[in-house]
């Protein structure tokens, strides 16, 4: 069941043959903010620059902000020992800690990349498990004696 007035079922939903506004479709809200700035941009940054040079904290933030974003996340080099068995991952883990510990990475960075050695080593750990399940549904006890062992 639909209502008249806004072409949505009674769940919120909208109705057969209502798709809602057009994908990109602006708040008029934010329409008429655009407007107002139109071809006003260089006029406000110029102000903007001119305010941060005399002193405006608020100002030189905006500016810096513009120029220079935040660093979200960058490239980090450090020695990792491979990993080749879920095992492996301990010396990892430590490798990781060690540079956390040296100053080389910071703890966020150890934190993202000790994620990464755990996901790695599930993944190890579960191929190594489905390897084991095969070969004993197999009934290979010869090759299910190798995949036990690793």
């Amino acid at each position: 069941m639909t209502h008249r007035n806004n072409g949505r079922n009674t769940d919120g939903t909208f109705a057969p043959g209502n798709p809602g506004k057009p994908r990109g479709t602006r708040h008029k809200a934010t329409q008429a903010a655009l407007a107002l700035l139109d071809g006003e941009a260089e006029a406000l940054s110029r102000q903007a620059v001119t305010m941060a040079l005399e002193g405006d904290t608020t100002a030189l933030r905006l500016c810096l902000e513009r120029i220079a974003p935040p660093r979200r996340d960058a490239p980090v080099s450090f020695s990792l020992p491979p990993m080749q068995s879920a095992s492996d991952a301990a010396k990892a883990a430590g490798a990781v800690l060690d540079a956390v510990a040296a100053g080389d990475l910071t703890p966020q960075e150890g934190s993202h990349i000790m994620a990464l050695v755990e996901t790695y080593r599930r993944t190890l750990e579960t191929s190594t498990l489905e390897a084991r399940v095969a070969a004993l549904e197999e009934g290979d006890n010869e090759n299910c004696s190798v995949a036990c062992k690793t």
